[in-house]
């Protein structure tokens, strides 16, 4: 969704309202562990003249952290959230794989998670 605000304190309003649906739990190795990936992109349009803009983005990511589900003895809804991090993560972490592979023709998997797909 993309909202357009005009001063600082919108988009310090706009950023709060996106956290408070931030997923957050408790698991056995943290009290308050991150449950999702956060993902914010700020589009900045700057009129430098009459007919020109300059167009910035800049994009923040946090990412849930990975988790061995022996340690945290995790079950449940905790145990579904943490198949689901960890095979975003995976998915990452093979898209970077590749990226960073001496085979320029080799196959970059931006499609295997909806984590890559955005990034």
């Amino acid at each position: 969704m993309t909202v357009p605000v005009k001063d600082l304190d919108q988009a310090i309003t706009l950023i709060n309202a996106g956290l408070s649906y931030r997923t957050m739990g408790t698991q056995n190795m943290n009290n308050i562990s991150s449950r999702s990936h956060t993902i914010l992109t700020i589009y900045l349009t700057q009129k430098i003249n009459n007919n020109e803009y300059l167009l910035s983005n800049v994009s923040f990511i946090d990412l849930a952290g990975s988790e061995r589900i022996k340690k945290t003895h995790s079950k449940g809804i905790r145990l579904e959230e943490a198949k689901f991090i960890n095979t975003s993560l995976s998915a990452l972490s093979n898209v970077i794989s590749a990226l960073s592979s001496e085979k320029p023709d080799k196959h970059i998997p931006y499609r295997t998670s909806k984590l890559t797909r955005i990034l």
